[in-house]
């Protein structure tokens, strides 16, 4: 036998042997929703003093619509009638804006009125106890125009405002700096053809921003995300194409350079706020917060379903955040491996944003394509939002204790909440009672967790599906002056950030989701 033929027959042996091992695993493991972890007793499940519970929106969702890209899509999906629903509401097509067209002017420019009503808003989270405030501050606000070289002084005066009015109340901001959004002039072409992220002169817009944010707001903001969710940025905008810049390029692979420039983005912002923040005698915590999801086998016994799960898990949840704490840009399945300089470590904090599971499938005859969806065979009726998104509340703590070992660094929850647009709104409860006890006991099990955020404070314009997907504790009257009405699950928070964590009663109250609820905790 020729040296080439024993290399071939040894590598399909050993392929053999794992698809073996692999089924062996599969069939060992236990069915979704069977206990995992000892459920908690019934006691008062209390955060440390000082933990921050907030809540979060983000500028092009929720105020009048700045000089951006988001602004721009916007217009020309109203223009082209663009408002395609899909199947159901999350299921809305690429280059649409789900049912876009039955609010008035007033509603799509100003959003959820927050630049108008911010005092009100700031008002409310104070009375529910809130301690922490998650705004973005939205660089086409601050450099509405190509060529400025100072931002516009109408923009740092508002911003100045809303940070005083959190402060005066005790609340501390947490302020990211890019939350999916940028001037639309900086997707104008350069003198190469390259657009946004991929412009030679990207990084150098980047950081006459970030100066003129680092100079004008540190240190009265202390807590800084630099990128929300690059990971849903760069599928959205680059591989989906249902965010801006609307491109379709196959994979994360497709989309280096994007995906290196917002490592390199991050990078400069944090050394950027960390010398404007010494320079002045303060201190800022500085990070980026990533969306993470669990990912099961839609088949749980398909080996193929289960290697996928390992391949998506890494790709969408891991290779981020091990890029910048590591320093090197390695994507799974490629070649890829770039070292960036200066960002290993680049981190004071990891930022998790939660809110669901998903199912990966595979398919023989396409292997590297998997179908990732919302609904398993096995659990037809798991609970599920209004989006079709299911509640899976034992994620929460599965995702924060693997990023408290992987990182051993704080963890500050950025976003977790749920769409229900119910008037009693039972299953947003369910869900707020569920996901804090999942991040009480990863805190009991040895996690670092220093915040609380819920998405949102109130209803707002939720990218393509518009305004129909309904997360906020407050209700939006949107056609009637942007009215807010705190929905039952306003009051629920409240209570919970009064008793700092949840009580006897609270959990005596909802035990059902605070408890083992099999296919839905997976307790």
């Amino acid at each position: 036998m020729s040296r080439r033929h024993w290399k071939r027959y040894t590598a399909i042996g050993v392929l053999a042997l794992l698809v073996v091992a692999v089924i062996a695993w599969s069939l060992a493991l236990p069915g979704r929703g069977e206990p995992r972890i000892t459920a908690a007793p019934m006691q008062p499940m209390l955060f440390p003093k000082g933990f921050l519970w907030g809540v979060a929106i983000a500028g092009q969702q929720a105020e009048s619509l700045p000089a951006s890209d988001w602004t721009k899509f916007e217009a020309e999906v109203f223009r082209d009638h663009r408002f395609a629903q899909g199947e159901h509401i999350g299921a809305t097509p690429a280059g649409n804006i789900h049912g876009f067209g039955r609010w008035s002017e007033q509603v799509r420019t100003h959003k959820a009125g927050f630049d108008v009503l911010y005092e009100e808003d700031i008002d409310a989270a104070a009375h529910l106890g809130l301690n922490a405030f998650r705004v973005s501050i939205e660089w086409a606000r601050l450099f509405p125009r190509p060529g400025m070289t100072e931002p516009d002084p109408e923009a740092i005066a508002y911003y100045h405002k809303v940070f005083a009015a959190m402060k005066s109340r005790g609340i501390e901001p947490i302020v990211t700096l890019f939350h999916y959004v940028s001037p639309a002039w900086f997707f104008d072409a350069d003198a190469h053809g390259k657009r946004g992220w991929e412009r030679a002169d990207a990084l150098t817009l980047w950081q006459a921003y970030v100066d003129a944010v680092a100079n004008n707001f540190v240190p009265d903001v202390r807590i800084w995300c630099t990128l929300n969710e690059p990971n849903v940025y760069l599928y959205d905008a680059y591989v989906l194409g249902t965010y801006p810049p609307g491109e379709k390029r196959g994979d994360f692979a497709g989309a280096r350079d994007v995906y290196a420039a917002l490592l390199r983005a991050h990078a400069q912002a944090y050394r950027t706020l960390h010398r404007v923040a010494a320079s002045r005698g303060a201190t800022v915590s500085v990070g980026l917060t990533q969306n993470m999801q669990i990912f099961e086998p839609y088949h749980r016994y398909s080996p193929l379903d289960r290697t996928l799960v390992w391949v998506v898990d890494k790709v969408w949840n891991w290779d981020f955040l091990d890029a910048v704490a590591s320093g090197r840009m390695k994507l799974t399945t490629t070649d890829i491996d770039i070292p960036i300089e200066g960002l290993a470590g680049t981190e004071d904090y990891v930022g998790v944003n939660y809110y669901s599971r998903n199912y990966v499938r595979g398919d023989w005859r396409h292997p590297l394509d998997p179908d990732v969806g919302t609904v398993a065979p096995d659990l037809p009726d798991e609970e599920r939002n209004d989006l079709g998104w299911p509640s899976y509340p034992h994620g929460f703590y599965e995702t924060l204790t693997k990023v408290g070992k992987r990182y051993a660094k704080p963890v500050m929850i950025l976003e977790n909440g749920t769409a229900d647009s119910a008037d009693d709104d039972k299953l947003r409860q369910r869900y707020l009672v569920a996901h804090i006890r999942e991040a009480w006991l990863a805190q009991r099990d040895g996690v670092d967790i220093r915040s609380y955020v819920h998405w949102s404070l109130m209803d707002n314009f939720e990218w393509n599906e518009g305004f129909d997907a309904r997360f906020g504790l407050f209700a939006v009257d949107y056609e009637h002056d942007f009215h807010r009405t705190a929905r039952p699950s306003a009051a629920l928070y409240g209570e919970i950030v009064h008793a700092n964590g949840l009580s006897t009663t609270v959990l005596k109250r909802y035990s059902e989701a605070a408890g083992a609820t099999a296919g839905t905790s997976g307790r």
